[in-house]
Protein backbone atom coordinates (compact mmCIF):
# COMPACT_ATOMS: atom_id res chain seq x y z
CA UNK A 1 0.00 0.00 0.00
CA UNK A 2 1.00 3.22 -0.98
CA UNK A 3 2.20 5.93 1.89
CA UNK A 4 -0.79 8.69 2.05
CA UNK A 5 -0.50 12.44 3.36
CA UNK A 6 -4.48 11.55 4.41
CA UNK A 7 -7.04 8.29 4.09
CA UNK A 8 -10.82 9.30 3.64
CA UNK A 9 -13.05 6.23 4.13
CA UNK A 10 -16.59 7.50 2.79
CA UNK A 11 -19.73 5.81 3.77
CA UNK A 12 -23.03 5.36 2.40
CA UNK A 13 -25.21 3.76 4.95
CA UNK A 14 -28.20 1.69 3.84
CA UNK A 15 -30.22 -0.87 5.45
CA UNK A 16 -30.50 -3.22 2.19
CA UNK A 17 -26.85 -2.22 0.99
CA UNK A 18 -24.38 -0.01 2.59
CA UNK A 19 -21.17 1.46 0.11
CA UNK A 20 -18.02 2.40 0.91
CA UNK A 21 -15.28 3.96 -0.80
CA UNK A 22 -11.23 4.16 0.93
CA UNK A 23 -9.22 7.51 -0.82
CA UNK A 24 -5.85 8.45 -0.43
CA UNK A 25 -4.69 12.06 -0.62
CA UNK A 26 -0.96 12.79 -1.48
CA UNK A 27 -0.78 16.76 -1.58
CA UNK A 28 -3.80 18.30 -3.05
CA UNK A 29 -3.80 14.21 -5.38
CA UNK A 30 -7.03 12.39 -4.44
CA UNK A 31 -6.79 8.99 -5.50
CA UNK A 32 -9.34 5.78 -5.17
CA UNK A 33 -7.76 3.06 -2.92
CA UNK A 34 -11.21 0.76 -2.71
CA UNK A 35 -15.17 0.97 -3.40
CA UNK A 36 -17.70 -2.04 -2.60
CA UNK A 37 -20.83 -2.52 -0.92
CA UNK A 38 -22.14 -4.53 1.75
CA UNK A 39 -24.76 -6.50 0.98
CA UNK A 40 -27.26 -6.86 3.46
CA UNK A 41 -30.63 -8.60 2.14
CA UNK A 42 -29.33 -11.67 3.11
CA UNK A 43 -29.64 -11.15 7.23
CA UNK A 44 -32.61 -12.17 8.46
CA UNK A 45 -33.46 -8.94 11.09
CA UNK A 46 -32.82 -5.40 10.78
CA UNK A 47 -30.54 -6.49 14.19
CA UNK A 48 -28.53 -8.47 12.94
CA UNK A 49 -27.72 -6.25 9.15
CA UNK A 50 -26.64 -3.71 11.95
CA UNK A 51 -24.69 -5.82 13.58
CA UNK A 52 -23.12 -6.89 10.52
CA UNK A 53 -22.75 -3.14 9.48
CA UNK A 54 -20.25 -2.56 12.66
CA UNK A 55 -18.43 -5.28 12.04
CA UNK A 56 -17.94 -4.37 8.29
CA UNK A 57 -16.86 -0.43 8.86
CA UNK A 58 -14.69 -1.63 12.15
CA UNK A 59 -12.73 -4.22 9.62
CA UNK A 60 -12.41 -1.30 7.32
CA UNK A 61 -10.86 1.03 9.25
CA UNK A 62 -8.59 -1.16 10.98
CA UNK A 63 -7.83 -2.65 7.39
CA UNK A 64 -7.23 0.98 5.79
CA UNK A 65 -6.34 3.12 8.89
CA UNK A 66 -8.73 6.16 7.71
CA UNK A 67 -7.52 9.57 9.47
CA UNK A 68 -11.11 10.77 8.58
CA UNK A 69 -14.86 9.47 7.81
CA UNK A 70 -17.26 11.01 5.79
CA UNK A 71 -20.67 9.82 5.99
CA UNK A 72 -24.05 10.42 3.83
CA UNK A 73 -26.63 11.81 6.17
CA UNK A 74 -29.68 10.56 6.26
CA UNK A 75 -32.66 12.56 3.88
CA UNK A 76 -36.04 13.34 5.28
CA UNK A 77 -38.59 10.97 3.76
CA UNK A 78 -42.26 10.51 4.04
CA UNK A 79 -41.41 7.12 5.76
CA UNK A 80 -40.95 7.77 9.23
CA UNK A 81 -40.24 3.56 9.66
CA UNK A 82 -37.17 3.99 6.67
CA UNK A 83 -36.17 6.64 8.64
CA UNK A 84 -35.48 5.12 11.68
CA UNK A 85 -33.94 2.12 9.96
CA UNK A 86 -31.02 4.21 8.05
CA UNK A 87 -30.21 6.11 10.96
CA UNK A 88 -29.87 3.53 12.68
CA UNK A 89 -27.37 2.22 9.88
CA UNK A 90 -25.77 5.34 9.84
CA UNK A 91 -25.55 5.30 14.23
CA UNK A 92 -23.91 2.03 13.83
CA UNK A 93 -21.13 3.27 11.15
CA UNK A 94 -20.41 6.29 13.15
CA UNK A 95 -19.83 3.93 16.51
CA UNK A 96 -17.37 1.53 14.16
CA UNK A 97 -15.14 4.66 13.37
CA UNK A 98 -15.63 6.35 16.63
CA UNK A 99 -14.69 3.20 18.57
CA UNK A 100 -11.08 3.31 16.93
CA UNK A 101 -11.25 7.15 17.23
CA UNK A 102 -11.81 8.55 13.88
CA UNK A 103 -13.24 11.78 12.98
CA UNK A 104 -16.50 12.11 11.55
CA UNK A 105 -18.38 14.48 9.02
CA UNK A 106 -21.81 13.96 7.76
CA UNK A 107 -23.07 15.24 4.13
CA UNK A 108 -26.23 16.24 2.86
CA UNK A 109 -26.74 14.30 0.05
CA UNK A 110 -27.61 17.65 -1.72
CA UNK A 111 -24.19 18.94 -0.36
CA UNK A 112 -22.22 15.74 -2.02
CA UNK A 113 -24.00 16.36 -5.69
CA UNK A 114 -23.18 19.88 -5.70
CA UNK A 115 -19.58 19.40 -4.86
CA UNK A 116 -19.13 16.47 -7.10
CA UNK A 117 -21.01 17.42 -9.88
CA UNK A 118 -22.09 21.12 -9.58
CA UNK A 119 -25.45 20.07 -9.19
CA UNK A 120 -27.02 19.40 -5.50
CA UNK A 121 -29.96 17.87 -7.79
CA UNK A 122 -27.97 15.53 -9.86
CA UNK A 123 -28.34 11.50 -10.69
CA UNK A 124 -26.67 8.83 -8.82
CA UNK A 125 -25.90 8.02 -12.45
CA UNK A 126 -24.50 11.38 -13.39
CA UNK A 127 -22.43 11.46 -9.99
CA UNK A 128 -20.53 8.52 -10.69
CA UNK A 129 -19.78 9.28 -14.51
CA UNK A 130 -17.53 12.34 -12.88
CA UNK A 131 -16.05 10.20 -10.29
CA UNK A 132 -15.19 8.08 -12.85
CA UNK A 133 -13.87 11.13 -14.48
CA UNK A 134 -12.05 13.16 -11.65
CA UNK A 135 -10.28 9.85 -10.09
CA UNK A 136 -9.82 8.30 -13.65
CA UNK A 137 -11.56 4.90 -12.24
CA UNK A 138 -11.81 2.87 -15.34
CA UNK A 139 -15.49 1.82 -16.32
CA UNK A 140 -15.02 -1.57 -16.08
CA UNK A 141 -13.64 -1.32 -12.31
CA UNK A 142 -17.45 0.29 -11.26
CA UNK A 143 -19.73 -1.42 -9.72
CA UNK A 144 -23.12 -1.99 -10.72
CA UNK A 145 -24.54 -0.78 -7.18
CA UNK A 146 -24.33 3.19 -7.50
CA UNK A 147 -23.92 3.06 -3.70
CA UNK A 148 -20.24 2.21 -4.16
CA UNK A 149 -19.70 5.19 -5.84
CA UNK A 150 -22.05 7.28 -3.22
CA UNK A 151 -19.75 6.59 -1.31
CA UNK A 152 -16.61 7.87 -2.93
CA UNK A 153 -18.23 10.99 -3.41
CA UNK A 154 -18.92 11.49 0.08
CA UNK A 155 -15.44 11.17 0.34
CA UNK A 156 -14.14 13.23 -2.23
CA UNK A 157 -16.78 16.01 -1.29
CA UNK A 158 -14.76 15.71 2.44
CA UNK A 159 -11.24 16.14 0.65
CA UNK A 160 -13.09 19.12 -1.08
CA UNK A 161 -14.66 20.91 1.81
CA UNK A 162 -11.21 19.94 4.12
CA UNK A 163 -8.95 21.44 1.65
CA UNK A 164 -10.55 24.95 1.38
CA UNK A 165 -8.52 27.81 3.12
CA UNK A 166 -9.88 28.74 6.01
CA UNK A 167 -11.92 32.13 5.08
CA UNK A 168 -10.38 34.98 7.26
CA UNK A 169 -12.72 37.70 8.77
CA UNK A 170 -12.78 40.60 6.75
CA UNK A 171 -12.96 43.90 8.89
CA UNK A 172 -14.25 47.69 7.24
CA UNK A 173 -12.45 49.69 10.06
CA UNK A 174 -10.46 48.83 13.27
CA UNK A 175 -13.81 49.37 15.12
CA UNK A 176 -15.12 46.54 13.03
CA UNK A 177 -12.03 44.40 13.97
CA UNK A 178 -12.19 45.21 17.53
CA UNK A 179 -15.41 43.77 17.26
CA UNK A 180 -15.16 40.77 15.39
CA UNK A 181 -11.61 40.36 17.34
CA UNK A 182 -12.17 40.66 21.20
CA UNK A 183 -9.54 39.80 23.13
CA UNK A 184 -7.34 40.11 20.40
CA UNK A 185 -6.72 44.30 21.25
CA UNK A 186 -6.13 45.23 24.82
Amino acid sequence: MDKWDKIIIGIDPGTNVMGYGILGVNGKTPQVIAMGVLKLAKFETHYLRLRRIYDRVLSLVEQYLPDEMAIEAPFFGKNVQSMLKLGRAQGVAMAAALAREVPITEYEPRKIKQAITGNGAASKEQVQEMLRRILSIPKENLLPELDATDALAAALCHFYESSRPIKQKTCSSWKDFIAKNPGRVK
